[in-house]
């Protein structure tokens, strides 16, 4: 089986040394380069001419959909496997629009996602199976994606990391325990995010987060 150069993009250190010793172990799997916000990812992609660029969907500097936009194009162009965190139908929808060939959730196992690379290297797309659906509905319209997107454009990154804990069900001060900030900014973000999306109350955020499977 050929080999598959790889470039991981993911802004925590740890979490990417985690994902190298994985993929480390699979002998059609080289590592060719780390990045760790757009930038960086830029000038990986550029100097390590990877086959599959392991891509986090959040980043410092614009997040996932943009080092796609402004990486080089390299032989072949590398093609982009999301891997993130986030399950929420915006995101997947958003990256896979952006370019990428799959999105996977970071409760994978190392040998699946090794299965992942080889598969989209290979030129086919990849979803865990609960992303998959998200896919599907939007193609058949199930999903308002013009809706979502300008939803949510009015939102900072910030906004919709505290939005979607909310509409979850998180108290307040879970969510600052959650994202590292103090219960007085959690307020400021959902008050942010009610004005901007024409909503009064939390049970209102519940119910517009969830027709449009953002849970």
């Amino acid at each position: 089986m050929s080999e598959v150069k790889v470039v991981i993009v993911d802004d925590h250190a740890m979490f990417r040394t985690g994902v190298r010793a994985e993929l480390s172990r699979s002998p059609v799997i080289r590592i060719v380069g780390e990045a760790e916000d757009v930038d960086t990812a830029v000038k990986a992609i550029g100097e390590g001419r990877p086959d599959v660029v392991l891509l986090d969907v959040h980043l410092p500097g614009g997040g996932g959909v943009e080092v796609m936009r402004k990486a080089p194009a390299v032989d072949g162009s590398p093609r982009y496997l999301a891997l993130s965190v986030s399950d929420a139908a915006e995101d997947v929808i958003g990256t896979i629009r952006g370019g990428a060939r799959g999105y996977v959730t970071k409760t994978i196992t190392g040998a699946e996602l090794v299965a992942a690379i080889q598969r989209v290297s290979g030129g086919d797309a990849v979803f865990s199976p609960r992303l998959a659906g998200f896919v599907l509905d939007a193609f058949a319209g199930t999903i308002a994606i013009a809706d979502i997107d300008e939803d949510l454009d009015r939102l900072t990154e910030r906004e919709r990391e505290v939005m979607r804990l909310i509409a979850r069900g998180y108290s307040y001060k879970e969510v600052a325990g959650e994202l590292f900030i103090s219960i007085k900014t959690v307020e400021t973000h959902m008050s942010n995010v009610l004005r901007k999306l024409q909503l009064s109350s939390r049970h209102e955020l519940t119910r517009w987060a969830n027709d449009r499977r953002l849970l």
